[in-house]
């Protein structure tokens, strides 16, 4: 982590009040299109797979995490509050704070490691919290029918409880998705890659045109991935469409 006197931190912050001061006097950051043709391929490319793949695999991760610990909490709920606790506590960290921790546990250092793993705990608590809240959703009578034709608990949980509550646990994977994109970004800062890093790059060059692309492309991915789950959530949920034209 750069120190407070070192010269890469007080260019990020110059450039950030250059920035600033050419704003309040009314110029308007500019495009330069031709820096984005020219470093399309070595630049803005690379650093948004970067992203995707910080996104995908943090999303991927978590819930993969979240989903059995979802189901057993919503079984025994005694394990609800101190699993909420503890992944509440971690969802209230800041997230340089986060890195910060992080790269300082021997072993770990910078780059995309300690990243994904601060983005996976971020994730935690939306994702269980839906996973429940899911669950709980599916009516009694439904399950009481399951049971009289002779379902097994799996084949309960696996072939009704899991399929009805797919909306709730959607919806979550969406907040957790967009939030994980947005604080990716911040994982620039300690070497991970991403579309940070133009922003932070923008940010030390005084170079609005970084800046700008690095922003628009995160959120642009940021909406194309809640709309990609939004589709994947009304494609396997039918019944969820036909109840909203009723």
């Amino acid at each position: 982590m750069p120190s407070a006197g070192d010269p890469s931190q007080e260019g990020v912050v110059e450039g950030g009040l250059a920035l600033l001061q050419g704003l309040e006097l009314g110029e308007q950051p500019t495009v330069d299109w031709d820096w984005i043709s020219r470093n399309f391929g070595d630049e803005i490319l690379p650093a948004l797979i970067g992203h995707v793949y910080l996104s995908f695999i943090s999303v991927a991760i978590a819930l993969a995490i979240a989903l059995p610990v979802g189901i057993f909490v919503s079984r025994y709920r005694k394990a609800y509050p101190p699993v909420t606790f503890v992944t509440g506590l971690l969802f209230a960290i800041p997230s340089l704070a986060f890195f910060a921790l992080l790269v300082t546990i021997p072993g770990v250092g910078v780059g995309p490691f300690p990243v994904i793993v601060a983005l996976v705990a971020y994730s935690l608590l939306v994702l269980i919290r839906n996973v429940v809240a899911g669950i709980d959703s599916v009516p009694a009578e439904t399950i009481d029918a399951a049971r009289g034709m002779g379902l097994t608990k799996r084949q309960i949980l696996f072939g009704v409880e899991i399929p009805l509550a797919l909306p709730v646990i959607v919806a979550g994977i969406r907040i957790a998705t967009v939030t994980i994109i947005g604080i990716a970004t911040i994982g620039a800062y300690i070497a991970a890659g991403g579309l940070g890093v133009l922003i932070f790059q923008g940010i030390s060059q005084d170079f609005p045109t970084k800046i700008i692309v690095g922003a628009a492309l995160a959120t642009l991915l940021a909406i194309l991935a809640d709309v990609t789950l939004l589709r994947f959530q009304r494609l396997f949920s039918p019944w969820t469409r036909r109840a909203g034209r009723a």
